[in-house]
């Protein structure tokens, strides 16, 4: 009787033990679900506010009048392409004039929230050598559009590589190159906030019909992802205009800036491309190949003959005179980033180059 009694008050506390655990477990159970379903929730929700963004237009100096059915309905025309866009040269049917539209790719940029204070600030920099941006549209599935004047002449690349008689006439070269040097040194020296181009080179920089030069996509780095922005310096690494620095650094800096234009300063010297088609080799990067002219004293072979063999009425340059360009150009392009002129040192060396 005894024995029977123990067994019963044994098998009890083990009934009860066994109650009290299944208890604790179903309690554990429902909670972890229903945090896990308030996470799901907040999860989709935040999703779905990633997904959406508010379509909208921001008018800026020049582009007051535009509306967003003037720009999604310009009828329009590639011009060119890149990993993060299309550019393409847009008619507005409304007022008959033409502009170029920067698409650039969702998945390359960031929200709009996020770059809002970027393309603030980007619409009010205004210089004569600087592309102004008139207008910038955000869609609803994050689709961006930036807006700009259009230029007659298109890029200095196109310029160089047509070899008009325009492009060996020093005159032209020569308030091309300042152009290009006060526009970067606005850039630099000229805005609260510093902006670091990051993409220079001859295809961003835009002419009129005075060929008077406009550096354009400065700040357009501002806008995008950092791994889009690690690809842009990896085409220019490719195109021959990235600073041997950024190997280590991977960010672009101002005196990485001076290197590609020093690069450009070498285009429109000897008319020759800022790298040897088809090739990925530095030693056939335009700075290198003058390096290797110097070595075998060559350099003036390098020149293009033409701009001292013109004589229109204009002013001339001596070889002295384009001794001291190529002197500044390579100076720019130099290995060390601390030896580069900076962009006031290159508009004084440039001035006293044209007097």
């Amino acid at each position: 009787m005894e024995r029977s009694v123990r067994i019963s008050i044994v098998l009890g506390l083990v009934s009860a033990f066994l109650l009290l655990l299944l208890f604790i477990v179903l309690f554990v159970y429902f909670r972890r679900r229903k945090a896990v379903g308030k996470e799901s929730g907040e999860l989709w929700r935040f999703r779905h506010s990633e997904e959406s963004e508010t379509e909208d237009l921001i008018a800026f100096p020049g582009g007051e009048n535009l509306t967003i059915h003037d720009i999604l309905d310009a009828p329009g025309e590639v011009v060119g392409k890149s990993s993060y866009g299309t550019l393409y040269k847009a008619s507005l049917q409304r007022s008959g004039s033409v502009v170029l539209l920067r698409f650039l790719r969702p998945t390359c940029t960031g929200r709009m929230k996020e770059i809002l204070p970027s393309i603030q600030m980007l619409g009010f920099v205004r210089h004569p050598n600087l592309v102004p941006m008139q207008a910038f549209y955000s869609g609803a599935r994050g689709e961006k559009l930036l807006v700009y004047p259009f230029f007659e002449r298109g890029t200095l690349s196109r310029f160089l590589g047509d070899g008009s008689s325009e492009s060996h006439r020093w005159p032209i070269i020569y308030c091309i190159s300042l152009g290009i040097a006060n526009g970067l040194d606005h850039l630099h020296t000229g805005l609260q906030k510093p902006i670091i181009h990051g993409n220079l080179k001859s295809k961003n920089i835009l002419l009129n019909s005075n060929y008077q030069p406009y550096l354009s996509d400065f700040g357009l780095r501002l806008l995008l992802n950092p791994t889009t922005g690690q690809e842009i310096l990896e085409a220019s690494a490719l195109e021959g205009y990235k600073a041997p620095e950024l190997i280590k650094m991977k960010d672009a800096s101002k005196e990485s800036d001076i290197y590609s234009l020093g690069v450009i300063l070498l285009e429109i010297l000897t008319g020759k491309e800022s790298v040897h088609a088809y090739s990925s080799s530095p030693l056939d990067q335009l700075p290198n190949l003058m390096r290797n002219a110097i070595l075998h004293h060559r350099v003036t072979d390098m020149f293009n003959p033409q701009l001292l063999s013109r004589s229109d009425g204009g002013k001339s340059i001596t070889g002295e005179g384009l001794l001291m360009y190529f002197q500044l150009a390579m100076s720019c392009c130099s290995p060390s980033p601390a030896l580069r002129p900076d962009t006031k040192q290159i508009i004084r060396k440039l001035e006293e180059i044209g007097q």
